[in-house]
């Protein structure tokens, strides 16, 4: 039997901060850098804090948002040895259901309907891996979890961190049991 994976979409598989930070642009006409987001919550880092939440509610946010490289490639490699979850606590914005679905059948499509998960507590995901960016769902995971870096949860070291994609990929073949040779 596969182990699974719990994959969340913000800030993992999409890039939620470039995103924020061009539709802040466009509306407000200021620009915010990435590295202003580092070590706070990523409201904190625009000069208007409830004016950049506001965007999140706003019709295209979700669905338009950019890809984090590499996702792609290594969600379709993890899907060879894993059940892939596609995990969202999408609730808060309501908004973001149909726009993170119709995102995923885009950017995703070789995840199937029924691996996708969208909720309000993640708490009650029980895969064996969670990759999530957010101590929030990671603290009370009751399997592996895994901190994918983002902007505001630099400097933090709990749990195993990695970088990028490739370092996911990296992680989960060094902690794959050995397989049992019988002869």
């Amino acid at each position: 039997m596969k182990k699974s994976i719990a994959v969340d979409m913000d800030n993992v598989i999409v890039d939620i901060e470039a995103n924020w930070i061009n539709w802040y642009a466009n509306v407000f006409g200021v620009t915010v850098t990435k590295e202003a987001m580092h070590g706070i919550p990523e409201d904190q880092a625009f000069p208007d804090p409830l004016a950049a939440r506001s965007l999140l509610y706003k019709p295209g946010f979700f669905r338009n948002a950019p890809v984090i490289p590499g996702a792609q490639e290594a969600i379709i490699k993890l899907q060879e040895n894993y059940e892939v979850y596609i995990v969202s606590a999408a609730m808060e914005f309501p908004n973001s259901l149909p726009e993170k679905y119709d995102w995923l059948a885009e950017h995703f499509p070789s995840i199937h309907w029924r691996n996708i998960i969208f909720c309000g507590d993640k708490s009650v995901i029980n895969t064996d891996y969670l990759i999530d960016d957010h101590l929030k769902n990671l603290d009370f995971h009751k399997g592996k979890p895994i901190l994918f870096t983002a902007g505001h949860n630099r400097g933090i070291e709990k749990h195993t961190r990695v970088n990028n994609w490739e370092e996911v990929l990296e992680l989960l073949e060094q902690l794959k049991e050995p397989q049992q040779v019988t002869g």
